[in-house]
């Protein structure tokens, strides 16, 4: 019996090497292999490996190599029909039928196949003739180089309507073949189909044999209506189920350890070229569970590299929902967002490999992401909202199917409530059931993720802090110094905070060294780090700020607020800090980047860029609300 390609490939894909031969062999996880005692000869020292990512089994000891189908072959001396028959109902498949209407059915995805290759053909023929003269000049502007072009098959679809048509009708193509395999548009209302890809620059997409099965189109035209145009589906492509270059990145991540998800197919070439090959894409629909098992096939934590805009984080959001339910100890995905408006060409192109490769070391893990939607820009002011979050984050971890990893992702989210309703909120209410313990606000080190929101309002805005006052130190720098030198038994906390912040200010850079060394020094009280900073001949600018507190209508910098308030208020004002420091790094650079060759591209981050500046200019370092009562209370006594 004839087996076609695409029922192997499935069952390939649905039951790894492992999954067989644990049958029979004792395994053990060794890196990225499996390990274990030889089914063929009889050893002591284990010499039988295999790669799930490479899909094979090998034997030292025997010289024995295979797939799945081989090992059923080899250790049961079955029929290669009748290991397939095996395996396909471990995978939960039907065996296929061997019927006319099946070899018929069988023998048209082969004609489809050759329909597509010789389109992927045409298309390269076009891209290198007179008629790609612009779509070679697009992809000149995008750095892509003809070794790329070469290796991913680039193309040119002409904008004729019936160039692709013909040219296949010519070769014995049938209309209705082309039709089946995507490549023409038809329909009752139109009484000849006509090409589906037209003056655009076409990008093949192939199965996991690298056999073409499907084409995504960028267009050339500024107004078209679609800017990127996939094949619809067809007997050859799911777009669900398929990741562009899953191909060529097989190998390169089981050599590199993970593989990288980006969004889409001119990263993945990008990224190749720059030494990245590792690199795959979904094609233009949010990540499915398919595709989530595809890359786990690759790599047990993929990295989901995602534009730095709200839609690449909006798409990220989406991914974790789509793989919470699938994940499990050794199958999980990790995530890194770019710089605001930056995808991974534009990054390569602007800062070269060696930005993508530091933002690929620091990918985040799932359980952050999550707790990033679930609370950023979350108030959590009434008793009401913080049960909601309780409830939604008790929810989420109940998604879990894998009950190990249940458990620790409900303890993972329990702790991380518990930081932040503890946080700033002494005696805060009772202990939550979905809450196994309560931990000290100021020894979680939570990041400023995990706190309130950011927000505006009148009190520091209406303070000289903000609004202006002569000062020799920076507003923010200001603040953060009132705070601490006002409150020292926060500094033990925020050393790591305190020696990292970038200062403008020489005078806020000694009283910073100041306050470390006498943290380092053993500390003490408020009357000792006073009579500390004197005899470092810093009283003129503790005065100064001093004075600038007695203005200052927000209450927690002031030496008789509570601790807790005024914690929350240094919190934020660190996160504010760090923030404006970074736009104006970022800024400086797309200054000098203008200034040497203006773009488009720079001019708008270079906009974007100052409106967020002057958002951040004049925020409220402490969140709305925070130091009210304990303001009110001091002043009533």
């Amino acid at each position: 019996m004839r087996f076609s390609p695409s029922f192997l490939d499935e069952i390939r894909a649905r039951l790894p090497v492992s999954e067989v031969v644990r049958q029979k062999v004792k395994l053990k996880k060794e890196g990225r292999e499996w390990r274990g005692l030889s089914p063929f000869n009889a050893e002591k020292t284990p010499s039988f490996f295999v790669n799930d990512q490479k899909g094979f089994f090998h034997d030292f000891s025997s010289g024995k190599h295979g797939d799945g189908f081989a090992f059923l072959m080899e250790t049961e001396g079955l029929s290669f029909p009748e290991a397939v028959e095996r395996l396909a109902a471990l995978a939960g498949l039907q065996m296929p039928v061997e019927t006319k209407e099946q070899r018929e059915a069988d023998e048209r995805r082969a004609t489809l196949g050759e329909v597509l290759e010789a389109a992927a053909a045409f298309f390269e023929k076009q891209l290198a003739g007179a008629a790609g003269r612009e779509a070679r000049a697009y992809l000149d502007g995008r750095q892509i180089s003809a070794a790329a072009r070469e290796k991913f098959r680039l193309g040119f679809a002409p904008p004729e309507r019936h160039a692709l048509r013909d040219h296949l009708a010519a070769k014995g193509a049938r209309v209705e073949t082309m039709i089946e395999a995507g490549l023409l548009v038809h329909g009752e209302d139109i009484a000849v189909p006509y090409d589906r890809f037209r003056n655009r620059v076409m990008f093949p997409i192939c199965d996991r044999g690298g056999r073409v099965i499907a084409f995504g189109g960028r267009a050339m035209e500024k107004d078209a209506q679609a800017k990127y145009l996939n094949s619809p589906e067809t007997p050859l492509f799911h777009k669900g189920a398929t990741l562009y270059n899953l191909h060529n990145a097989r190998k390169a991540a089981h050599d590199a350890g993970t593989v990288i998800a980006v969004e889409g197919y001119v990263d993945v070439i990008a990224l190749t070229a720059a030494g990245f090959p590792n690199a795959v894409a979904p094609l233009g629909t949010a990540l499915t569970a398919e595709q989530c098992g595809l890359l786990w096939r690759m790599a047990e934590e993929p990295i989901l590299c995602f534009d730095g805009d709200k839609a690449g984080l909006k798409a990220a959001f989406r991914a974790v929902d789509t793989a919470l339910p699938l994940i499990g100890p050794g199958r999980t995905l990790r995530f890194v967002l770019l710089p605001d408006g930056q995808d991974p060409d534009e990054l390569l192109r602007a800062a070269g490999p060696t930005a993508v490769a530091e933002a690929l070391a620091r990918p985040l893990p799932l359980v952050d992401l999550l707790w990033m939607r679930e609370t950023g820009g979350t108030p959590l002011d009434t008793p009401e909202r913080r049960a909601a979050l309780e409830r939604r984050l008790r929810e989420i971890a109940g998604a879990i199917a894998d009950e190990t990893l249940r458990r620790h992702y409900q303890q993972e989210l329990a702790d991380r409530l518990a930081r932040l309703l503890g946080r700033g909120r002494e005696g805060g209410g009772g202990r939550s059931q979905f809450t196994p313990r309560r931990r000290d606000w100021r020894g979680g080190g939570a990041r400023p993720s995990e706190g309130p929101p950011l927000r505006i309002g009148p009190s520091l805005a209406n303070s000289p802090l903000f609004r202006g006052a002569p000062a020799a130190l920076p507003p923010r720098e200001a603040l953060i110094l009132l705070i601490l030198i006002n409150h020292p038994d926060l500094l033990g906390a925020r050393t790591d905070d305190l020696a990292t912040i970038d200062l403008a200010s020489a005078e806020a850079a000694a009283l910073r060294d100041a306050l470390l060394r006498w943290v380092e020094g053993g500390g003490g009280d408020s009357l000792d780090l006073r009579r500390y900073l004197a005899d470092a001949g810093l009283d003129e600018a503790v005065a100064r700020l001093q004075g600038m507190a007695a203005h200052a209508t927000l209450w927690s910098v002031r030496p008789d607020a509570a601790s807790a308030d005024a914690g929350e208020s240094l919190r934020q004002a660190f996160v504010l800090h760090r923030r404006s420091s970074a736009l104006n790094r970022e800024l400086r650079a797309v200054e000098a980047r203008l200034a040497q060759n203006p773009s488009e591209h720079d001019s708008a981050r270079l906009r974007d860029i100052q409106t967020q500046l002057s958002a951040l200019d004049g925020a409220e370092a402490a969140v709305e609300g925070y130091g009210a009562l304990s303001g009110r209370a001091s002043r009533n006594l």
